[in-house]
C-alpha cells in the first residue's frame, strides 16, 4: 500500500500516513475553507488501510497548533473511526502533542480523550528547545 502525503499550508496540516513507518502524523494549523474536501481522502485511505492490515500497532501524532469548529468535527470523526478499529481488535495509540504553554491545546486534548473508548490516547506535553 503506498503512503498517503499531504503538504501543510497555511490554513491545512501536514499528513504523514507511511504504512511501513509509524508513528503516522498530523502536524500544524486545521482550518480549510472545506474540511471534508480535505480530510474526505485522509478517511478513505485509513479505510483501505484498515481492511487490507492484519495487526500490529498503529500510532498517530497529532500536534494541532489551532483548528477550527469544522476540523473538530473532523477529528471527532476520525477518532470514532479509530475507535471502532479498536473495538474489531486492532492495536491504536493516540499521541496528542501540545506546547506546554498551549493550554487550549492540552484542554481540546483532554476533551477528545474523554469522547474514546477503545484507542489508548496520550496527551504529550512538549517545550521549546
Amino acid at each position: 500500500m503506498t503512503k498517503y502525503s499531504v503538504q501543510a499550508t497555511t490554513s491545512s496540516p501536514e499528513i504523514c500516513f507511511d504504512p511501513e513507518v509509524m508513528p503516522f502524523e498530523i502536524k500544524g494549523e486545521s482550518y480549510p475553507e472545506n474540511c471534508w474536501a480535505f480530510y474526505g481522502p485522509m478517511f478513505e485511505w485509513l479505510d483501505t488501510f484498515f481492511s487490507s492490515s492484519n495487526g500490529g500497532l498503529v500510532e498517530i501524532d497529532m500536534e494541532i497548533l489551532y483548528f477550527n469548529s469544522s476540523s473538530s468535527k473532523m477529528f471527532m470523526d476520525f477518532f470514532d473511526m479509530l475507535d471502532e478499529q479498536a473495538e474489531r481488535g486492532k492495536k491504536i495509540v493516540v499521541n496528542w502533542r501540545y506546547h506546554e504553554e498551549n493550554e487550549s491545546a492540552m484542554e481540546c486534548g483532554e476533551e477528545f480523550m474523554e469522547d474514546v473508548e477503545k484507542i489508548k490516547f496520550n496527551l504529550v506535553e512538549y517545550t521549546s528547545n
